[in-house]
């Protein structure tokens, strides 16, 4: 358990395991936090562990993660945390892992960072098909538990720098179509988690695997995982 500082973000965070490194994001919308990963189909920090270094974190204001909310806000705030964390782990190169609101963030460190990628499960990634409304319905649950400090024209803004763009909200379809980093896409199939974006990011992905039947014990989804990550490394 540890805390790190940056700026006026400080983040909680968890490493478990040893070998090369796997950054998880969990999921829970705006809450995403580590103890999320307890109540999901499967847990990678448990079924990791022995083979990697699982790094798990709380994103900003969410489980003991905290940090200044503005106008400014947005994905590539996300982003800078993670970059900012994998600088103070003296991580090079990692995979990545990211549920619902993770598959973003994924594709944010991706984008911003390719080289530090190796490999991406996104799992059951949170995209919009006609489902805006629910994204701003979630953000307003979130934004209604923070101090009564922050102004409510910062909120709106960030709200709306989060979940006014398209498909997976913070990268378009054409960089995803020249993203040649492995993955591995388990399908969703819900208001959050569109089916449609889960299989459109696995036909235009150069490299990436469509998982649809992943949740039920019996499709072995752990040990697909660590055989995709670990032949990731091999290549």
């Amino acid at each position: 358990m540890a805390f790190f500082t940056t700026g006026d973000t400080r983040l909680y965070y968890e490493t478990t395991g040893d070998g090369f490194p796997v950054l998880l994001f969990a999921p829970g919308g705006m809450r995403s936090s580590l103890t999320y990963w307890a109540s999901s189909s499967w847990n990678p920090i448990t079924e990791l562990k022995d083979h990697f270094q699982v790094i798990a974190m709380d994103q900003r204001n969410a489980g003991q993660s905290s940090a200044a909310i503005t106008g400014s806000d947005g994905w590539h705030s996300y982003t800078e945390d993670h970059i900012a964390l994998l600088d103070h782990l003296k991580i090079d190169q990692c995979h990545v892992l990211g549920g619902c609101i993770g598959g973003p963030y994924c594709f944010g460190l991706m984008q911003a960072q390719p080289e530090r990628v190796v490999a991406a499960v996104i799992q059951q990634t949170i995209g919009l098909d006609n489902n805006r409304q629910a994204f701003y319905d979630m953000f307003d649950s979130w934004a209604d538990q923070l101090d009564p400090g922050v102004s409510a024209a910062d909120l709106s803004t960030f709200r709306s720098n989060m979940y006014d763009g398209d498909f997976l909200l913070n990268v378009d379809e054409a960089f995803i179509s020249g993203c040649s980093i492995p993955m591995l896409v388990l399908m969703g199939d819900d208001l959050y988690h569109p089916q449609s974006i889960s299989r459109r990011i696995a036909e235009l992905a150069p490299d990436a695997t469509l998982i649809e039947a992943w949740k039920s014990p019996e499709h072995q989804t752990p040990e697909k995982v660590r055989q995709f990550l670990l032949n990731a490394q091999r290549h």
